[in-house]
């Protein structure tokens, strides 16, 4: 697969303001397509940056502007402390219609996955996601999404797939193959009805005010993630103005970039995904500038990840069994003792593998269990 046929060179103008010395800016720690250099072998690179210029599907007509405009902003930021090894593709190449957009997708990414090198993507419209799970998909035989929106992108009476409604595609989707996790919903943005569709799906959606109560606590939901996609959006509009339908509620820029860092210290990450920045729509910049540095951050988590397989048999690994018998249960618990991350068994098989697997969790989750407390994730897997 040549990747030149599937995107245009990158052409940026030069910065206006530096925030650092030239010479050690981000953008001078990549390789980058131009009109004169080519698109090198992708394999030697830990992640590819590329732009999707796609909002067909969407009412939020000019986020197809958006990855330039972050582009412009990532490359000005201070350089990278731990060594990670980049790319900038550029920007896709639009199709004919955004379904065609989606099969350029879902090639990009396979072909990138293969190479083993972790795309990220800048959008466009939210429903780009779907290019990236059939990718993931047809790699990994599974897909495991998560989402930071504040809203479902589920039926709303229209009949067309669009970024509002991409999820009601991931709904008809055979169980077992595909797992999806929101973070952030505002509860008066969202339905009762669509919640319930979730739940008896066993997909979850965990609402804003209980994550931001105790923002650790959700990091292993993106330790076992394969796609991470972003809506800003979950942002309140204060810290991004840009996006078509922002809440005065949501993460705070802060908040997001750390989420962003969780991303890139995952052991699972397969795309991460940043979509409706809309620049028309934008402040001095300030939407753009927090999506690169949701990108920085991203990238500074891939540098210092340290990947690791839970097993019991393993010296770095320390087992714990707590018995509930007030529920009957018995809950394995892996600690690492070299990263101190958690992970439980769970309580039945995998649909797809047929074993019991070894699923991130929290220290949190093992203390609750030692004052008999049944932890919220472990009891989501019995039912």
């Amino acid at each position: 697969m040549d990747l030149n046929d599937y995107f245009d060179p990158v052409s940026l103008p030069k910065p206006l303001v530096r925030n650092v010395h030239a010479r050690d800016e981000f953008g001078r720690r990549l390789a980058i397509h131009t009109p004169d250099t080519p698109i090198p072998e992708v394999k030697d690179f830990d992640m590819a940056l590329m732009g999707v210029p796609e909002d067909r599907n969407s009412k939020n007509k000019g986020s197809l502007e958006a990855p330039d405009h972050i582009r412009r902003k990532l490359y000005s930021l201070g350089r990278l402390r731990n060594a990670v090894t980049m790319i900038d593709l550029g920007n896709m190449r639009p199709g004919s219609s955004p379904k065609d957009t989606f099969y350029g997708i879902r090639d990009t990414v396979f072909y990138l996955l293969e190479n083993d090198v972790i795309p990220v993507i800048m959008g466009g419209t939210q429903d780009i996601t779907l290019g990236c799970h059939e990718a993931v998909l047809k790699y990994r035989g599974r897909s495991r999404i998560l989402t930071l929106d504040a809203r479902l992108d589920m039926d709303k009476g229209e009949k067309e797939i669009s970024s509002d409604t991409w999820l009601g595609k991931i709904m008809q989707e055979q169980k077992g193959k595909t797992g999806y996790v929101n973070l952030g919903h505002q509860e008066y943005l969202v339905s009762p009805a669509d919640l319930e569709k979730l739940t008896a799906r066993g997909f979850r959606s965990i609402r804003l005010g209980r994550i931001r109560e105790n923002l650790p606590y959700y990091e292993p939901f993106f330790r076992d993630s394969d796609i991470h996609s972003f809506d800003l959006s979950s942002v309140r509009q204060s810290d991004a103005p840009a996006t078509l339908n922002p809440s005065p509620n949501g993460f705070s820029g802060h908040e997001i970039c750390q989420l962003a860092l969780f991303s890139g210290l995952s052991d699972h990450i397969s795309v991460f995904i940043v979509t409706e920045v809309n620049p028309r729509l934008d402040v001095r910049d300030q939407t753009t500038h927090l999506a690169a540095q949701m990108i920085w951050f991203f990238a500074s988590g891939l540098a210092q990840r340290s990947r690791e397989t839970p097993d019991p048999d393993n010296e770095n690994f320390t087992q714990y069994t707590i018995d509930l018998e007030e529920a009957g249960s018995r809950i394995t618990f892996l600690k690492s003792n070299r990263t101190n991350r958690w992970w439980f068994l769970t309580p039945v098989p995998d649909k797809i593998t047929g074993r019991q697997e070894w699923v991130a969790c929290s220290s949190q989750d093992y203390h609750l269990a030692g004052q008999r407390e049944i932890p919220e994730r472990w009891l989501d897997f019995l039912k």
